[in-house]
Parts: structure tokens; sequence; C-alpha cells
């Protein structure tokens, strides 16, 4: 049979530049007897494959099934040419540059174990080099400015290659052919040890002194992959007093790295899945259940799990390596309380000098700053708390065709999203956006990354509250505004993660979120999908006493949730008599006390009834607390078991055309309980399990009278596994198809995906409609 030579050219789109991806398609050119060339471009990589037609349909599809494991291709086009062009070999070409770029910056990426290798080898030339890397490891995002992906637009640019180095550079059978990052100690960056005051010290081994400053209980400020880190000993207490004492972080939990799988295992619970999740080339924090163990307990009070992360730099590495450093160390962003992780060191050092005892600097600058993904193991597999290093600048495949939009998100957890064509890239963590500094960073990622992805927004789409600056950037932009629903934005980005296009019922608990009513919802049931949606139930609406400030006070929640029973409420003092008449009296006039139906609200009133906060100083603390109360109770019995045995819930009633439950049931119930001496861990599993019954038994009667079978679970309160993981025993088993975020936060940090989708498919409408 015939097996004529033929020419075809083959653009392959995706994250394919610098993950390593044209010297393995060199490598399988040569296999496979195939010459021609390849080149990175703006398109992504365009390659002319000529040879026999046989050997052409192999290596395309050996392209396709078997990437490289760091690359992800989103697209694949054949172009097959009428006629050949006599190559004699096979080629990389130097990238080339248009005005429309397609291609993918790749994440950040944990060191391999290649490179692992050779750190750790005395004789290898990067023994105890701290910024080694190659094709499959190390810096991308965080040190790129513009595309191509080429070494002159990086950071790297400050530092010309060496000899020895340029050769692996150059050497298409090298794992660190076009590494852009690519150094040695002899041409790279290095570290500088520096004193409190930000004075460089001249020592023989900075990472010996670091050492020597945590086994002692200092703080150290370390500059690392995409900004900086505040670092002490978590087996100190004192030193983790300090820390929080200087920082003014006075309770949230403190996330630690430490040095190995095995050493995790000596304080927190680790199954196979959450082993694969630490090691993965992404590295996040993962929330695991704490054991008792040598940690200090004020890591992370009141709650009974910790943020665990792996060494993911040489840094990280090379440092655990020095004998004085202790196992497990606090790493936690390196910046003061409320603003951005500092990545400049001159900034550094001004803004940490009164927190940090000595720094750890390096002189390879930080183009984008991006902190540590957080993620957590469900009984549905890996859920993303946090999106940032490892994740950002990863697209979500969209299920329509985008205008280029700019999705500003919310208010906390800020993040924005960008589209372009069917991706929608949801940006790195941006933290809470209310002041200056970190409007100023969420300003500069903006233009950053619309800079990488060559977009130009024709609209803007933002929150409906006013107040939010990230919807006072989208109305000084200009351009076309679209108006958004907090709780519809939540419900879409879990559409548009799992390609839905048809209406679910979306079951969104969160904090809060202006309503179209203009009251503040937070525990909703929706009939929607990402062209609109209609409000079919909710919880009874609460007043929230001092506004705003109930979120911080859980006890004003607590003396609304008594207020709301009404004259037979059992007398509690939750505060001193002062503030708790004030309140009363308030709530009786009904002055600055605007109505929510907050299932956030909801969780922070019941943990102030029974004691476990009554004061928050970190956002959702009082939930988070009454959830791992609760988990105390469960131990090892079976969540299914607990849910079949449970038989309260609350009631219903038809109220401005929606089904609204009466939480004050379950209220009346844990009250009870509470006054009949019960344990206090017993009534917050039994407020738990009777909560997820009754939002169950709601999601039933509203699937009856819409006829729809599939439920988004979304919102912050989602990320409260015993609520989450309840809810999909119980919907499944009733038959439902349960979708929730995985790679998308449920939080706040991805509804500008949602936004971006609903604000984007609005356009195209309006544009269609003033179309002549």
């Amino acid at each position: 049979m015939s097996d004529p030579v033929s020419l075809t050219e083959i653009i392959v789109r995706g994250t394919v530049q610098g993950v390593g991806f044209r010297p393995f398609v060199y490598r399988l050119a040569k296999e496979f007897n195939i010459v021609g060339t390849i080149v990175n471009n703006d398109q992504g990589v365009v390659i002319e494959a000529e040879g026999k037609q046989s050997s052409i349909r192999a290596f395309i599809e050996t392209i396709q099934f078997s990437p490289p494991p760091l690359a992800r291709i989103t697209s694949l086009l054949q172009n097959p040419q009428a006629t050949v062009k006599g190559f004699t070999e096979f080629s990389i070409l130097k990238s080339v540059s248009s005005q429309k770029n397609k291609a993918l910056i790749p994440a950040d990426i944990a060191i391999c174990d290649d490179c692992l290798q050779d750190i750790l080898t005395p004789k290898n030339r990067r023994f105890s080099y701290p910024f080694t890397n190659c094709t499959n490891c190390g810096p991308r995002f965080t040190i790129v400015e513009t595309v191509p992906y080429d070494r002159p637009l990086t950071s790297m640019k400050h530092f010309p290659l060496c000899s020895a180095c340029r050769a692996e550079y150059e050497d298409p059978g090298n794992r660190r052919f076009h590494a852009q990052p690519n150094a040695c100690a002899e041409c790279g960056p290095e570290l500088s040890y520096h004193d409190g005051e930000g004075r460089k010290v001249a020592v023989s081994s900075p990472l010996t002194e670091v050492a020597r400053a945590l086994q002692q209980g200092k703080i150290v400020a370390m500059r690392g992959l995409g900004g900086f880190h505040l670092v002490v000993d978590a087996g100190s207490e004192q030193a983790v007093a300090r820390l929080r004492i200087r920082k003014g972080r006075k309770s949230k939990p403190l996330a630690v790295m430490t040095s190995s799988l095995e050493e995790a295992a000596t304080f927190c619970h680790l199954d196979p899945e959450a082993e694969n999740l630490l090691q993965g080339v992404e590295h996040p924090i993962v929330l695991l259940p704490r054991k008792k163990s040598t940690l200090v307990a004020v890591l992370t009070p009141g709650i009974n799990e910790i943020g665990v992360m792996l060494p993911y730099t040489p840094l990280h590495q090379l440092l655990f390596m020095e004998a004085d450093c202790p196992r497990t160390l606090v790493m936690t962003s390196g910046n003061r309380s409320g603003a951005p992780i500092f990545t400049a060191n001159d900034a550094a050092v001004a803004g940490l000098q009164s927190i940090a005892d000595c720094f750890l600097l390096h002189n390879r600058e930080i183009v984008t700053r991006v902190d540590d993904s957080v993620a957590r193991i469900t009984g549905r597999g890996v859920q993303l708390l946090r999106r940032a290093r490892g994740y950002v600048p990863g697209s979500t495949s969209l299920p329509w065709n985008m205008p280029p939009i700019l999705a500003c998100g919310g208010g906390l957890k800020s993040t924005f999203c960008l589209t372009r064509d069917l991706e929608g890239f949801l940006s790195q963590h941006i933290g809470d956006l209310f002041n200056l500094e970190s409007l100023n960073f969420y300003k500069e990622s903006i233009y950053h990354l619309k800079k990488l992805l060559q977009v130009e927004p024709e609209a803007v789409v933002c929150d409906l509250h006013p107040d939010y600056l990230s919807s006072h950037y989208a109305k000084e932009s200009g351009l076309p505004l679209y108006k958004v629903q907090h709780q519809h934005a939540h419900a879409a980005a879990v559409l548009v993660e799992h390609g839905i296009r048809e209406k679910v019922l979306a079951l969104i608990l969160d904090g809060s979120g202006l309503g179209a009513d203009s009251s503040i919802w937070g525990g909703e049931v929706l009939e929607a999908d990402c062209f609109g949606y209609k409000r079919i139930g909710s919880l009874s609406p609460m007043l929230l006493p001092g506004g705003d400030a109930a979120a911080e006070s859980p006890w004003r929640m607590g003396l609304s949730l008594l207020h709301a029973l009404g004259k037979g409420a059992p007398k509690l003092h939750l505060v001193e008599k002062q503030k708790e008449s004030a309140l009363w009296q308030m709530m009786d006039q009904g002055f600055n006390c605007p109505l929510s139906t907050s299932c956030g609200r909801l969780f922070d009133g019941a943990a102030a009834l029974l004691g476990v906060c009554l004061t928050a100083d970190y956002e959702g603390q009082a939930a988070m607390e009454l959830e791992s109360l609760a988990r105390e109770a469960k131990e090892e019995q079976s969540l299914e078991g607990l849910l079949a045995t449970c038989c309260g819930r609350a009631g219903m009633k038809r109220e401005d055309g929606r089904l609204v439950l009466r939480q004050q049931d379950l209220i009346l119930q844990l009250l009870a309980q509470r006054m009949a001496g019960n344990d206090p861990a017993s009534i917050a599993l039994d407020f738990h399990l009777c909560l997820i019954q009754s939002f169950f038994v709601l999601l039933q009667k509203l699937g009856h009278q819409t006829g729809l079978r599939k439920v988004v679970l979304t919102g912050g309160c989602m990320q409260n596994r015993l609520l989450l993981e309840g809810l999909f025993i119980l919907l499944e088993q009733e038959g439902f198809t349960v979708f929730t975020g995985e790679q998308v936060p449920v939080n706040d940090g991805g509804i500008a995906l949602g936004q971006a989708v609903i604000g984007g498919l609005a356009h195209v409408s309006r544009s269609t409609n003033e179309s002549p």
C-alpha cells in the first residue's frame, strides 16, 4: 500500500510553552523520522511535519494523547499542505511574536525529582544551588513580563547564561533546553542574609544562619517564589505567639511547611489522596485533620485541622537539609495584616521590620505576586479554596464563545476574570479588597494579565453592591457595564466549570450578597442558568443588628436569633448587660438592623448561643469553630448513618413567591438541648444534621415543583465539609445529580468566573439587538 511523503501544519494551543514541549516534539520527530520545524508564536506552538503519512499520523497521536506531564493541550489543528518543502532535518526555530497572542503561560511548578537529585548530589555542579530548575519545574508566571515566554522577556534577563548553562539551554536533548529560568551558582540569582533592619550580613551560608535563627525562636522574613513568607518554628509556642502579636493575627489559623510526608504524618491524618495532592506539581497547602503532636495548639486555636504543604522550591528543600532547621515551620504570608504580600526586597524590609528579626533575600525579581494555593480533600475529591500558585494562570473552558470581558469579582477573597474566546482566565487570589494597597495589587494584576493574554475588554462586569472597590473600578473603566447578582454569579461559576448550559436548582449558602430586592441574601435556592435566575427558596429573613458589625460580633447574631423567637425566648446573657440592652432596643425599633437570609450569619448566631465564639477576629471564625466542635462529636461515625437517624428539621412556609425555611425551629431545638445540659459538641453536630436535612427537604420540594434534577451547591458555607458532604449524600440518594466547585473556589474567589459568563452573554445579546 502506498505511503507517500506529505507535509502537515500542526497548530497546538494550550499550556505548551515553558513546559518542555518543543524538545519533546523534537525527540518524537527523530523517533518517527519526521523532518520540518517547530516554533513558539502567539498562537501557541506551530509544527511543520514532513514525512510518510503513517508516521505523521502516529506523530500527531502521540503529541495529542501523550504530551509532557506539565503540558495542557486545549486544541490541536491539522492543516495538510498541497506540496512538500523538502526539509532535510527537524529544527527548533526562534520564537516569534505578533500582535495577537493565543499562547498560555504556565503556572509555577514545584521542584521535580531530577532537580532535587541535582541539588542533593555533591558532585553535581548544582549541588546546594537554591534556584535550580528545568523545563519540568520552577518559576513561570511569577517571572514572565510578556509573551512569548522567552528569557529576555522574564526577570531572568538580568542573568546572562554561563557557557555550561548556555550549552544546556541550546541542546534539544537536554531537559534544560529553553528552560528560561535556567541558571547555576556561576551565573544565576543568589541568596543574602540581612539583620532585622535590612543590613546585609556577610556569612558563609545564608541558609545556615536562617536555620540557626529559626531554632532560636526568631521570626524570619523569607523571599520566595511569588512573594515573602514570615517563618517561625511551628513547635515553639513562644515564637508562634510572638508572630501573632507582631502581625496582629490573634487567632486566624497558620499554615505550616514540613520537611516530608513522614513528618506530616506525625501531626496530621494522611490518606493516599492527600499524599498525592501534597506531592503534586502544584504543591498547594492542604487542609488536614490534626493529631496530638509536638506542634503547638496555638497554630489553629479552636480548629481541628491544619494547613500543610511540602517544600516546593530548591530553597525550601535546602533549608530543611540544615541540621539546625526545625522539621516543621510556620509559613504565613509576608504582609501586614489586610495588605498584599510583599515581593520587592526594599519594600519588604521597610514593611516587615516591625515583625521580622532577620531577612533571607534573593536578587531574582518577582514580576507577579502569587500567594500559596489552599485545597482540601472532600468525599468528592479535591476542592480548591484559594486558587493561586501552581494553578494560575490556567484557563477554564467556557460553554460559549465569549467576547473579551473583564469581570471584577466582589469584595472578600477578591479575584477577577478575563475571557478570550472559549477560555476564562480567573486571576490569582488578590485578597480582601478593602484598602488602597490591595486595590493597587488588583489593578496591576489586571494590567499584567491583559498584557499576557493580549486581551482588551470590550465590556466590564461587577457585583450589584455599589460600594465594593471592584464595582467602583468597573464603573470608572468607561466600558459598557453589566451588574450581576452575587449568588447568581456563585451558581454560574459552578455551571461554567462543569460545562452546564441548562437550568438547575442552585443552593447558595454564604455570608452576604446584595439581592435584587436590596436586602442581604445568603441562604438561597435559585432556579438558574447563565442567562438568568428566579429566587424560589431561602432561609427566613433575620435582623443584622449593626449591619456589617454583626459579621464581626457573632454575639449580635445570637441575640438576633433570640429576638426572632419573641417573648418566649429563654434569657441568655452573651455579653455585658449594657450592650445587650442597647442591641435589644435597636432590634425593637428596627434601627440599623437590615434584613438578611445569610446562612453564614445563622452559623455565627448558633455558635454564639452555644458559647463557642462570641467575637470574631477573622472571617468565618465562628462557623469554622462550630464545625470543628461538631466533628468532635461525630468522631468515626458515618455521616450517612447519622443523617438517617436525624429527625429534626425546620418547618417551611410560602412567602413572597418562594418557599422559606423557618430556621427558628432549629434554634429552639438548639436552645432546648443547651438548657437540658447536653454536651455542646453533640448539640453542634445535631444542629449541622438538622440543617442539612432541612435544606435537603427544601430542595426535594422545589425539585418536584420545577422538575429539575440537577443541583448546584456553592457559596462560602460550602467550605464546611459536614454541610457539603451531607447534602451530597441525601441528594444523590434521592436521584439528583449534584455539582459543586472543584478547581474553581465555592467562596467569593470564584464569582468572577460566573460574572464573566453572565455578563458576556448579556453583552452578546445587547450587541445583537443593537445591530442594524
